[in-house]
């Protein structure tokens, strides 16, 4: 195994890490360095094509959980801004009546 497939088992395997913590920080920086080490493995002269494609579609497993994820999340984030407006629209409500 050459070194930019060992490169991009172990981003892979950094990027998992950190979408079951849900550490979307460590996420967004892992997804950067995830496209450098494609397009390194993918210029490489002397790939093992196998084991190449084998890598490529585990990470593209990987994408469809994190894109599945992050959706959940944004709905997640999105219902607790409406319950804070509507706590925040309650209270001013008290107030003015209070």
């Amino acid at each position: 195994m050459n070194a930019s497939v060992k490169r991009l088992q172990q981003t892979n395997g950094a990027l998992r890490h950190a979408l079951e913590q849900k550490d979307w920080t460590a996420i967004g920086a892992l997804d950067l360095q995830c496209r450098q080490v494609v397009e390194e493995v993918m210029r490489e002269p002397q790939r093992d094509d196998q084991l190449t494609r084998e890598y490529l579609l585990q990470l593209q497993a990987l994408y469809r959980e994190l894109v599945s994820s992050c959706q959940a999340e944004q709905q997640r984030l999105a219902a607790e801004l409406v319950q804070i407006k509507q706590s925040v629209h309650g209270a001013k409500v008290y107030q003015m009546f209070g």
